[in-house]
């Protein structure tokens, strides 16, 4: 659905992106991460035909930018991270605008269907201006999509909302991917992402790294289960590294951390060699890493 090759922005002398190739498939929830001022928004504006690359090429749907412009304009809907709406004007009214200049066949139905998808129906008669920040919100996902894009552009559609209005975002979000929606979808919030999205990319001004954030997880940190002990786990630590299986042990406190490849196999095999070796086992699980610790490290090196 989405394919760049070199892609390219140059704003004077300063490189906002550089020579990304990316591919995105069709239904995919895509996560774009990346620090402010890396390129994210630029990004999207180029790949939605709203500017132009300074060099390298990009297809949506199958339209090229540059050539088929208008088209990719009629086939994405886009959610900017402070979405303007006419705040004199009625949340209908300002849909009804939006659809218009969509050439949305049945406007009202539509108007109608999203004001009321977003729990905004009872209010369709009040000014955008007295709406508070999770309702303007809402109401910018609905004009994103009155034209029933195949595929949606968000850019920080949580931002500053209150955790019910932000839930509700997600939880409409994980709707669209039901209806096999393309989304690409630029946030800070590294929770949101690792939840909603099939793969995410870490972008600082040119592509880190792009794959599933459990790939990742496994690719930097590998697997690691934590034996807690009822005493220290210093002692055991050399029993342990004796395992052909585990590539890696710490031991902290009453903790004792093993990395491996198969802890559902080999599990069973560490907890009899440790209750062999005396140690009382209290509980085991397996380390999680976050997102964030994931992102942190490919920003940062």
């Amino acid at each position: 659905m989405i394919k760049t090759e070199n892609l390219t922005k140059k704003f004077d002398e300063t490189l906002a992106v550089d020579r990304l190739t990316l591919e995105i498939d069709e239904g995919e929830v895509f996560g774009f991460l990346g620090p402010n001022g890396a390129g994210k928004t630029t990004t999207v504006r180029m790949l939605t035909s709203l500017i132009a690359p300074s060099a390298g090429t990009a297809t949506v749907m199958g339209y090229q930018i540059g050539a088929d412009d208008q088209q990719i304009r009629r086939n994405v809907g886009i959610l900017t991270e402070t979405p303007g709406m006419y705040d004199r004007l009625s949340a209908w009214r300002n849909l009804t605008i939006y659809a218009t200049l969509y050439e949305v066949e049945n406007v009202e139905q539509q108007v109608e269907k999203y004001l009321k998808m977003l729990g905004l129906w009872e209010r369709r008669h009040d000014a955008a201006g007295t709406f508070s920040k999770g309702m303007r919100q809402k109401l910018a996902i609905a004009r994103t999509l009155l034209h029933e894009p195949k595929i949606i552009f968000l850019d920080e559609p949580t931002a500053g909302l209150d955790p019910e209005a932000a839930k509700l975002v997600r939880d409409f979000i994980a709707e669209l991917k039901g209806e096999g929606r393309t989304i690409f979808i630029c946030t800070h919030n590294l929770d949101e992402a690792d939840r909603l999205c099939d793969r995410v990319a870490v972008f600082k001004t040119r592509l880190r790294v792009v794959d599933s954030p459990q790939a990742l997880r496994k690719q930097l940190y590998g697997r690691q289960v934590v034996f807690h002990l009822a005493e220290a786990a210093e002692g055991y630590a050399s029993m342990a590294e004796n395992l052909p299986f585990i590539k890696r042990v710490q031991a902290v406190g009453n903790k004792l951390v093993l990395s491996l490849e198969e802890p559902e196999q080999h599990n069973p095999d560490i907890i009899r060699q440790l209750v062999r070796a005396g140690a009382n086992i209290q509980f085991v699980g397996e380390l999680r890493h976050s997102l964030e610790d994931i992102y942190l490290q490919l920003v940062n090196d």
